[in-house]
This record gives structure tokens, sequence and C-alpha cells, in this order.
């Protein structure tokens, strides 16, 4: 199926690395150009060479808050339009319950509450009719995972935006969506089986598919969630993870 995205521009941040950099490879094969970001220089260079021409990077920390506004200008005077936003980033460090104190609390909605909804805020405020942004959320925004006790604080409420903002934007032909990922083999999901050795098997035997994703699969889900293709969906929370949530 042509998604209808040639020609389009989007900002990927944290499109270097893992399921962000998935969605970047996505839309460009579906003839889309991309704006990727990263904290790190380095990790910017590499995915633009391998994304090839149709893509552009940025240095610079979701956290930070001039980076929304340092996307947009770079998109526009790149791109000449921008048309939608999908958004990941570094997830907060895991850890217990019990484990998490008021520092770990903060550093954790800092990461997975208030930075993605500073860049979606901004972006949604440029676009036009048409525009779409996806955020890449987890499955525990709906239903807690072990060991990620700061997650499961933070990401519920990132979805409750999503939802929210939804209804005020869509007057506008403007649409939102997250993304709730399940395991994908990624660096950051190696991280947490570092830290919980029984990670993956339980993951996976936790899936109807009973393995993990390949992070292409859910960037074809976030390039579908980005086209004009989706265009009756807003509000919605896509859970990508294999058949593994219990919950309908």
């Amino acid at each position: 199926m042509d998604l209808g995205l040639g020609a389009r521009s989007f900002i990927v941040t944290g499109g270097t690395r893992g399921l962000g950099f998935a969605a970047a490879r996505a839309l460009v094969d579906e003839g889309a150009r991309v704006l990727v970001s990263s904290s790190s220089a380095e990790h910017v260079s590499a995915a633009v060479d391998e994304l090839g021409d149709a893509a552009h990077g940025v240095t610079a920390d979701i956290t930070d808050s001039r980076t929304p506004s340092k996307l947009i200008d770079a998109a526009r005077e790149r791109f000449g339009r921008l048309d939608g936003l999908f958004v990941s980033h570094g997830g907060p460090p895991p850890g217990t319950p019990s484990e998490l104190n008021d520092d770990a609390i903060r550093t954790g909605i800092e990461i997975a509450t208030i930075a993605p909804v500073r860049m979606i805020r901004a972006v949604a405020a440029d676009l036009g009719e048409g525009g779409s942004i996806v955020v890449l959320t987890s499955t525990s925004g709906s239903e807690p995972i072990t060991g990620l006790a700061s997650s499961n604080i933070a990401r519920p409420a990132v979805q409750g935006y999503v939802k929210d903002l939804a209804t005020e934007i869509g007057p506008a032909g403007i649409r939102v969506n997250a993304l709730l990922p399940g395991r994908f083999d990624t660096e950051r999901s190696r991280f947490i089986a570092q830290v919980n050795p029984r990670a993956k098997d339980d993951a996976e035997q936790a899936a109807a598919l009973r393995r993990s994703g390949d992070p292409a699969e859910l960037g074809s889900v976030a390039a579908f969630l980005l086209s004009p293709r989706s265009s009756y969906v807003t509000g919605a929370a896509w859970t990508v993870d294999g058949g593994r949530r219990a919950t309908m």
C-alpha cells in the first residue's frame, strides 16, 4: 500500500537508534523526508549516513526546553514544510516501587512526561490540517511492568495528555496518537535484561507470538499512523506487543 507520504517531512526525536530509528527508516522508505535528533552528535551523523539524502540531523536533547523550536525551525528551513512528529526518547531508569525516591521520580517524569509533552505541544501548534503526531510510550502506560516503576508512573500521564489534546486539535484536522511497544530487540531492552535477566524470556513467553519484535515491525505501524491513510484515527493508544498485554 502506498501510504501517501511522498514529499512530506517529519521530525523524529530519538531517531538515531532503536525504535526511533525504525520509525525514521520506515518514513524514508515510504518517500518522506525526516529530521532526526539525538543528544549524541556521533549517533546523529551515523543515522543520517544510513538513512541517506532524505534525512537531515540535528544534535539536540529533548529534555532541553529550547529543543522544540530548534527542531521545528531546522525542519522548515531544510524541507520547506513540516507535516508531523514522531516522539521517541530514552526511558526512565529501571527500579522497583520501594526503591523510588523523589529524585528518581522527578527524573522519570522529566524524561518520559515533561519532555515529550513539551515537544508534542510545540509541534501541534505549528502544524496545519493533515498534520499527524505519534508519541512512543510503553505498555506500562496501561499495565504496569515489573521493575519499571518510574515508567509506570510517567507513561500514563502522556497517554492522558494525548487523549485530551486529540479532542482540542481535532477540529483543525490535526491528529495525535500514542504507540505502546512491547519488547523489541533494542539496546534499551538489552539494558533492562541486564538488570532483570528474566525480562526477555518472561516477555516472550507472555506474548501470544512467543518472540520479541523486530524494530521494523514497529516502524511500519508508526509510518501508517503518521500517514493520510490513517486519517480517521486520533486520540488512540496503539499496542504493538505481539499479543503480550492481557487487557482487552
